[in-house]
């Protein structure tokens, strides 16, 4: 079987090319600041990503001849884990949206690029609005304000299946605390296939990231959307996308983070200590949610690949189960699994309605 897998992301789209499970061709396309700069909103890039795409494919002489293209799943409504055939009401539903995010445009360059190609599946797969969160789980304080998830299904599923299958296990069985940690950070319970409970990671819910502000007391956010100092945009990027660790220190390159401490930059420090203290605290916390009874914590994502970040975490949480560090995120890989999953019958598609 031969997969077309399409992942765009913030800053750049990546694509890889699987012949069943062995990846043939595979490529990072990197969007320039100054390349984007002139698109109005990030849905508008739709057209541009998707020629890129097929220029890529005819400049490494791949037919555009595949059984399945499978996209990164967008912001849409919530639904349930596993893979979708893509229809026109996803499409709509991630592109009118309240999230306008590049992993929209996912599933509609695998829509159109499949609807030229006979007999070839559009799919995605583990949506990052993936909920599956218990009723109690759901329950906030005021009734108006019912908690979400928006989060990192695909990545968390792949990891939670591969530390499974290295330790003789099923993913079925375990009961994992799961951390991604990226420009966003998501951390999820999952107990015996399911993640019943987990932060929503761009929403503001959760520990501050490198660009992300997480959970502060919401009395503050409040008195600050009244105070007439910022517009209802400029408090969004507050919490998304110019806050956490950017916010403190004008940067979002823990590399660089690092590099500061190392030279004496004690606020430096403070940031860093306070971040690790926060994912520390969200991951002990969901610790209630198997009363204790934890097999293990798996961290993983882009930060992950700081042997500090990773010593300093464990050293908070392994009085809670061991810690394995999974760095990186292994998206492709996880789609095109999927996809051919699906298309060997071993997995059912599921309708998007």
């Amino acid at each position: 079987m031969k997969i077309l897998v399409v992942n765009p992301g913030s800053t750049s789209t990546k694509i890889a090319v699987y012949k069943d499970r062995t990846q043939i061709y595979s490529t990072n396309i990197h969007h320039p600041n100054e390349q984007l700069a002139r698109f109005d909103d990030v849905h508008d890039q739709y057209d541009f990503r998707r020629e890129l795409v097929l220029e890529e494919l005819r400049k490494n002489d791949i037919p555009v001849a595949f059984d399945a293209i499978i996209g990164r799943g967008g912001i849409g409504k919530p639904v349930s884990g596993g893979a979708y055939d893509i229809n026109e009401q996803m499409i709509h539903d991630n592109l009118t949206g309240q999230f306008h995010h590049a992993c929209n445009l996912g599933c509609k360059i695998a829509y159109d690029i499949a609807k030229t190609i006979p007999g070839c599946r559009a799919l995605v797969a583990e949506p990052g609005v993936v909920d599956e969160m218990t009723p109690v789980a759901h329950v906030t304080g005021h009734p108006e304000l019912k908690r979400s998830c928006v989060w990192h299904a695909l990545n968390h599923r792949a990891v939670a299946k591969r530390f499974a299958k290295e330790t003789g296990r099923a993913y079925e069985d375990l009961n994992l605390i799961i951390c991604h940690m990226g420009g966003g950070i998501s951390i999820a319970a999952h107990d015996h296939g399911r993640a019943v409970d987990v932060n929503d990671a761009i929403n503001g819910e959760g520990p501050f990231s490198t660009e992300r502000s997480g959970s502060f007391p919401s009395s503050r956010i409040v008195r600050l959307c009244f105070s007439g100092k910022y517009t209802e945009q400029q408090l969004l990027k507050m919490i998304t996308g110019q806050g956490g660790v950017t916010a403190h220190l004008g940067t979002n390159d823990m590399r660089e983070v690092m590099q500061r401490i190392k030279e004496g930059d004690d606020y430096a420090r403070l940031v860093l200590e306070g971040m690790v203290y926060n994912i520390a605290k969200w991951i002990c916390a969901l610790g209630a949610t198997f009363c204790g009874r934890v097999d293990a914590i798996l961290l993983t994502g882009g930060v992950a690949h700081s042997e500090k970040i990773i010593s300093m975490i464990r050293r908070r949480v392994e009085f809670l189960a061991p810690v394995y560090c999974y760095p990186g995120e292994n998206e492709l890989e996880a789609l095109a699994e999927s996809a051919l999953a699906v298309l060997r019958g071993e997995m059912k598609a599921q309708l998007y309605i």
